[in-house]
């Protein structure tokens, strides 16, 4: 009777060191939210506030920056968009096939370029960026989109490549197998048998990846030098520096829209990513 008492205390205090552990972690993340929505509904454009959401709130600052001819927010989001759809897309496919070629192919050189493209993971991006950004010179496509969506396709290859090639490892080769059988060719392996299984862990890829242009401010600010062609980071730069005077509120109103296209993917992509990083996990 002891013994049982003293396990079920113990497993209450286990279970409320847990409730515990997600409060806090609740509150870390939701509080600097909090705060920002705060900082984007003042009137004013000071930072601080005597209270998390003021008591004269308004919308002025989300109404600034899409109505008032004197703000290029739209212009900024449309190119992020475009940006980030693309990277999406160039990602995925990219992955998509050499993770294919890597995981169901043997040839020469297959082991050390793997290896290779593991090590390629422990050195930072920004370790290359002035051969980057020479090589984006040489061949005229600096201060262009297209460059810098080869930058962020290429700079996410390696990290990518490896995660669905290790989900693609843990499908059975008899399904290739059966469908060669069947007269398949390689392309259609590939699209119709491991297309449909490997698309959680695509769909991973492809969050993040689109996440990717919406949160940079470095890459595109050595990169674009146009001004139409800042995206939404290295536009809202210009409201807190010194020729903006400082506006917090408007940069705050727009970091929160950021939020809106990340949830919409991830609201479309959402039974994908939670099988990909499920099975993810079991898997590896």
């Amino acid at each position: 009777m002891k013994r049982s008492l003293k396990s079920n205390r113990k497993s209450n205090l286990e279970v409320a060191g847990i409730y515990l552990i997600v409060l806090v972690m609740f509150v870390v993340i939701l509080y600097p939210l909090l705060w920002a929505v705060g900082i984007s509904l003042n009137p004013g454009t000071s930072m601080f506030s005597a209270k998390l959401i003021p008591d004269n709130w308004s919308t002025d600052n989300y109404n600034w920056l899409f109505n008032d001819p004197r703000s290029d927010y739209k212009l900024w989001y449309k190119n992020t968009l475009i940006v980030a759809s693309f990277n999406a897309l160039a990602s995925v496919f990219m992955v998509g096939l050499t993770a294919f070629v890597f995981s169901r192919y043997h040839f020469v050189g297959r082991k050390n370029t793997i290896y290779a493209t593991l090590l390629m993971q422990v050195f930072p991006v920004l370790m290359g960026m002035v051969a980057i950004y020479l090589l984006l010179n040489l061949v005229g496509l600096l201060d262009t989109f297209t460059g810098l969506v080869i930058f962020y396709t290429v700079g996410g290859l390696p990290m990518n490549i490896f995660l669905v090639k290790g989900y693609m490892d843990t499908i059975p080769r008899d399904l290739d197998e059966s469908a060669k059988m069947d007269g398949a060719g390689h392309l259609r392996i590939l699209t119709r048998i491991l297309l449909p299984l490997i698309a959680p862990i695509l769909a991973v890829v492809a969050l993040f990846t689109f996440m990717a242009p919406f949160m940079d401010f470095l890459t595109p600010r050595i990169i674009l030098r146009s001004p139409e062609k800042y995206t939404v980071a290295l536009g809202l730069f210009s409201f807190i520096n010194d020729k903006m005077g400082n506006n917090f509120t408007r940069f705050a109103a727009g970091t929160i829209l950021i939020a809106l296209p990340i949830s919409t993917v991830f609201l479309f992509l959402q039974r994908y990513l939670i099988s990909g990083l499920a099975e993810g996990g079991t898997k590896g």
